[in-house]
């Protein structure tokens, strides 16, 4: 029995080999490489000198790599907290145990199944003044509506919110449904004996249960803000001009564009810093947390 377990625990090993060579290879040695060549003089091709840190220097006096990082704070803000309002809304809608669950769940979650650039094109029209809803009100008799902000430099990173929160709302609902599955059925009966109103105890009460889903629908967002590209590039191509700019179409322009992969590795460490920075303590806490509970 015991060499039977032996075997089946080695086999497992060698089974996990492949992901483990994945891991270490794909993503850790091209991290390590990008970082090396962060630090040289790298354009079309890499370098082997050393610089130090002229490219992070000339990357943050670059006034496009500025603009692209104040269009992803203001993104990431209203996508983050409009996807985490929108999804818990939504999940305590379908908690009330409304007709037909399943098809509105599906509904609700079936955006976040389809390509970001398929849901770029499709926002670009329904947003596109001469065809989309600006187009529709003329149709119904208001001449005067105007809803171009896709053309407007002042606006146009707030359709890219429009799109995307459509998109993952319902990641951030499934996400909550199943926390909200979780929360004890006395808790309402107690609730309803004492008169509490249903609001108060979401807010006060239930969201608070909800830290584990809340966590985690924040660290998916937090990435995906911050490798948003496809919905840009389809939607805007970064425009008008560089009004819609983000970091990742940035790097991607600088890589393959311009052919400055210094620059762009630069730009990519600060990107994989912001995120890491985010991750890390959020994992130091939850693995603190289970830990006492164990």
């Amino acid at each position: 029995m015991a060499k039977k377990r032996q075997s089946v625990s080695i086999a497992a090993y060698i089974a996990i080999i492949p992901m483990a060579l994945t891991v270490l290879l794909a993503y850790l040695g091209t991290m390590l490489w990008t970082a090396r060549v962060s630090v040289s003089s790298s354009r079309t091709f890499p370098a082997s000198d050393f610089v130090g840190a002229s490219q992070y220097i000339r990357l943050f006096n670059n006034e496009r790599w500025l603009l692209s990082l104040q269009n992803v704070a203001v993104y990431g803000v209203l996508f983050i907290a409009a996807c985490l309002i929108i999804g818990f809304l939504l999940a305590v809608f379908i908690d009330q145990k409304v007709m037909a669950e399943g098809a509105l769940r599906t509904i609700f979650l079936y955006p976040y199944a389809m390509s970001f650039v398929a849901t770029g094109l499709i926002w670009q029209w329904i947003l596109n003044p001469e065809l989309g809803i600006q187009e529709v009100l003329h149709q119904m008799g208001f001449a005067d509506a105007k809803f171009d902000w896709i053309v407007d430099q002042d606006m146009a990173i707030y359709t890219i919110v429009i799109a995307t929160v459509w998109q993952a709302s319902g990641l951030v609902m499934a996400l909550m449904l199943s926390g909200l599955r979780g929360v004890d059925e006395e808790l309402w009966k107690a609730a309803r004996i004492d008169g509490i109103p249903r609001w108060r105890v979401y807010v006060s009460i239930v969201l608070p249960m909800l830290g584990a889903s809340v966590s985690t629908a924040f660290v998916l967002l937090f990435v995906a803000v911050v490798k948003v590209f496809d919905s840009v590039v389809a939607m805007t191509q970064g425009g008008p001009g560089t009004a819609s700019e983000v970091p990742a179409k940035f790097i991607m322009d600088y890589l393959f564009g311009r052919a400055n992969i210094g620059l762009a590795s630069a730009a990519s460490i600060v990107l994989l810093s912001t995120v890491l920075a985010i991750v890390a303590p959020l994992y130091f806490v939850r693995s603190r947390r289970a830990a006492k509970g164990a």
